[in-house]
C-alpha cells in the first residue's frame, strides 16, 4: 500500500471515535466529538497559507495598500466552497476527482487534463521550494540551491511521519497552520494599520489599474486545483460509510472541519495583506518589496522578533505544502492514469523545475507570483470537472448538489476561467 492509499484511510482508533460519535455512543461531549473528524480539511488548508501566499499578500500589500484585501476573502470563500464539493464527492462517490476524470471523460481528454495538471503541480513545487529556500537562507544564512537541498530533506522527513499512521501528519500540519496563523495575527497590531481602510479594502471591491496580474496570482495562491483533488481522495474512505443518513451525518463534521481550517487560513492570509499594507504602504507607493526585502525592513521597523517570526513562518509553510504537494500530485497521477506512482520518483521529478528555477538566479518573489499566476489558469480544469461530478445524482445520490449550489459551482468556475482569459486579453494588448 502506497502513501496516497495509507493517508485515505483512518487509524482503527479514529475510526472507532467517529463510529461512536456518529452512533451515540461516544463519552465525548461538546467540542470535542468534532476531534475524530477534524484533519483533511487543515491538510487540505496547508496549501492555502503556503509561500504563494506570502509572495502575492505581500506584493498586493506593498504595491496597493488595503485595495486587494475582497480579492483574499473572495478568493477564500471559493475556495471552501471548492474544498467543501470535493469532501462531498469523495465521501459520497468513494472515487476521487481524478478517477471520476479518468472514468468519464475521453482519453485524450484526460490526458490534456493531467498534462496540463502536472504543469501546475510543477509550478506549485517550484513556489513551495523557492520560499522555503529564502527562509532557510535569511534564518542561518546559506545559499538558495543550499536552502533548496534542506526543504528536500526536511520534506522527506515530514512524509516519514505517515508511517506511523494518518494523525500524526494531520497534528503536524495543524500545528504549521497554527504556527504562520500566530505568527502573522501577533504581527498585525505591531504595524499600526489603519482600520477604515482595511474595512474599505475588505468591503468596496475596486482593482487599481494594474492589479489584475497580481489579482489573478491571488486566486492562483488561495484556491489551489491540487488540493481539491487531494480532498475528495482524503474523504473518500477515510471513514465506513453505512447509509445515507450516516453520510449526511459525517458531511456535516467535514462541514465543520473545512469551516475551521479555511477560517483559520483566511484570517491568515487577510494579516499578510494588512501587514505589508499597514508596514510597507503606510506613506504611499514607493516599492514592491520581495521576500528577502521584507525580512531586512522588518528588523529595524518592527524589531528582530518580527522578522524572526516572518522566517519561521515562511520556512514552515514551505515545508508543509511542499509535503502535501507531493502526496496530491502522487493522488492526481494515480487517478489519471490509472497506475501506481512510487513516491520517491514523483518527489524527484517534481523537485527538478524548482531547482532549475532557484539555480537561474531569478528574483524569487516575481517567480513566486509567476507560478501562482499559472495556478489561476489551472484552477476550471479542477473546478468544472467537480460541479459537474457533484452535480450528478447518479454519483452523489442525496448528496447531489442543489440549484443554488450548483449555479455557485458553475458560477466560480467561470468566473475564475473569464479573470483569466482578460488577463491574457491584457497581456496581448487588447483591452478588456
Amino acid at each position: 500500500m502506497d502513501l496516497a492509499e495509507r493517508l485515505r484511510g483512518a487509524s482503527r482508533r479514529t475510526k472507532d471515535d467517529a463510529l461512536a460519535v456518529l452512533e451515540g455512543r461516544s463519552r465525548r461531549r461538546g467540542p470535542t466529538r468534532l476531534l475524530p473528524f477534524l484533519g483533511p480539511a487543515f491538510i487540505a488548508a496547508i496549501a492555502y497559507i503556503d509561500p504563494g501566499n506570502f509572495a502575492t499578500n505581500l506584493l498586493g500589500g506593498s504595491a496597493y495598500g488595503y485595495a486587494l484585501l475582497w480579492v483574499v476573502a473572495a478568493a477564500s470563500l471559493t475556495a471552501a466552497v471548492m474544498q467543501y464539493l470535493a469532501a462531498k464527492l469523495g465521501l459520497a462517490s468513494g472515487r476521487n476527482l481524478a478517477e471520476l476524470c479518468r472514468e468519464y471523460y475521453r482519453p485524450t481528454t484526460v490526458l490534456t487534463m493531467w498534462v496540463a495538471l502536472e504543469i501546475v503541480a510543477a509550478a506549485t513545487d517550484v513556489a513551495e521550494f523557492v520560499g522555503a529556500s529564502v527562509a532557510w537562507h535569511l534564518l542561518l544564512p546559506v545559499s538558495l540551491p543550499v536552502g533548496a537541498g534542506l526543504t528536500a530533506l526536511a520534506v522527506v522527513v515530514v512524509l516519514a511521519l505517515e508511517r506511523h499512521g494518518f494523525r500524526p501528519l494531520e497534528a503536524v500540519m495543524a500545528s504549521v497552520i497554527g504556527l504562520v496563523a500566530l505568527a502573522y495575527l501577533a504581527e498585525v497590531p505591531l504595524g499600526g494599520p489603519r482600520w477604515g481602510e482595511v474595512a474599505q479594502g475588505l468591503f468596496l471591491p475596486t482593482l487599481p489599474h494594474g492589479a489584475l496580474y497580481l489579482a489573478a496570482g491571488i486566486v492562483g495562491a488561495t484556491v489551489m486545483p491540487h488540493v481539491i483533488f487531494l480532498h475528495s481522495a482524503l474523504t473518500q474512505d477515510r471513514l465506513p460509510v453505512r447509509d445515507a443518513r450516516t453520510r449526511r451525518r459525517i458531511l456535516r463534521f467535514e462541514a465543520l472541519d473545512i469551516g475551521v481550517a479555511m477560517a483559520i487560513a483566511t484570517l491568515t492570509n487577510l494579516a499578510m495583506l494588512i501587514m505589508a499594507a499597514a508596514t510597507f504602504h503606510r506613506d504611499g507607493f514607493v516599492d514592491v518589496v520581495g521576500l528577502a526585502q521584507a525580512f531586512r525592513t522588518l528588523v529595524p521597523l518592527l524589531g528582530v522578533g518580527a522578522a524572526l517570526l516572518y522566517a519561521l513562518a515562511l520556512l514552515a509553510s514551505g515545508v508543509a505544502s511542499s509535503t502535501v504537494g507531493t502526496v496530491a500530485g502522487q493522488i492526481i497521477m494515480q487517478g489519471f492514469l490509472g497506475r501506481r506512482v512510487p513516491l520517491w520518483l514523483r518527489r524527484g521529478l517534481t523537485m527538478i523545475p524548482a531547482f532549475l528555477v532557484i539555480a537561474s538566479g531569478v528574483s524569487p518573489t516575481a517567480a513566486l507570483v509567476f507560478t501562482q499566476v499559472i495556478i489561476s489558469f489551472g484552477l476550471p480544469l479542477a473546478l468544472l470537472p467537480l460541479a459537474r461530478f457533484t452535480s450528478d445524482r447518479s454519483l452523489m445520490g442525496p448528496l447531489r448538489n442543489r440549484r443554488v449550489t450548483i449555479a455557485a459551482a458553475y458560477g466560480l468556475a467561470w468566473a475564475i476561467a473569464g479573470l483569466n482569459a482578460v488577463l491574457i486579453l491584457q497581456t496581448v494588448g487588447v483591452k478588456a
